[in-house]
């Protein structure tokens, strides 16, 4: 992938480690083109049993945005950002045809006619282990926020601004989106895409050795820097 506006390439470590937080965002539209590139590397991310039991809805509208505001408790980046995506959790997309998935996947020489039937049934039998366990939504929203992390970073090596959003009345989102009468579905997170407004500095991270361990929680952390070396700013 390659900056909007130089032919440089950024690695996925550097993207990983350049990515920052950015609430407030220049006027400037994200193009077309840059738009539909981050959204075919959305669907790349991976599901749970290839569900693919996650949508994104890109609003762009000013009437949307501001909704949007107003549903994050008056968060600046619907309001700045020229878009923002709303990643929706499927937990029932188990129980819809899956014809498609199985037959897209036959044609690309990734699944065999015997797997296809093996997968078909277990994974059906997981699902229903999920649903007994109250669990289907938990699996829904974590293949939604897989989905997120990837545009985040994608973003990243475009030259683009995120910000992944919390702090949402999931109701008033749902209605912004035209969900308001799904039950079935989720709202995962909200993602603000655009140019930044200006620099943000790494505000480092604990040490690895603090946060990663050796076989159990709470062991003897593995070797690491004692402190986070920020790199430079995006």
């Amino acid at each position: 992938m390659t900056n909007h506006t130089t032919t440089r390439t950024m690695s996925v470590a550097e993207a990983i480690r350049t990515r920052r937080t950015v609430r407030h965002y220049r006027p400037d539209p994200v193009s077309p083109q840059l738009l539909d590139t981050l959204l075919d590397l959305a669907v790349e991310a991976p599901t749970s049993w290839n569900l693919q039991d996650r949508s994104i809805v890109v609003v762009s509208s000013e009437e949307g945005r501001a909704g949007l505001a107003r549903a994050t408790g008056g968060q600046p980046q619907p309001t700045e950002a020229p878009v923002v995506l709303v990643f929706v959790a499927e937990p029932q997309a188990w129980r819809e045809d899956r014809s498609d998935v199985y037959r897209q996947a036959r044609q690309n020489g990734a699944w065999s006619e015997q797997f296809v039937e093996m997968f078909s049934a277990a994974s059906q039998e997981f699902q229903e282990g999920l649903e007994q366990r109250g669990l289907l939504r938990e699996y829904a929203v974590k293949d939604a926020v897989i989905s997120a992390s990837f545009v985040m970073l994608a973003a990243t090596a475009m030259g683009l601004a995120t910000s992944p959003m919390n702090g949402w009345d999931e109701e008033k989102v749902k209605k912004v989106i035209g969900i308001e009468d799904r039950e079935d579905l989720a709202v995962a997170l909200l993602v603000s895409v655009g140019h930044p407004a200006g620099t943000r500095l790494h505000p480092g991270r604990r040490p690895r050795r603090r946060v990663v361990f050796d076989g159990t929680y709470g062991a003897d952390g593995t070797d690491g820097p004692d402190t986070a070396s920020p790199p430079a700013a995006r």
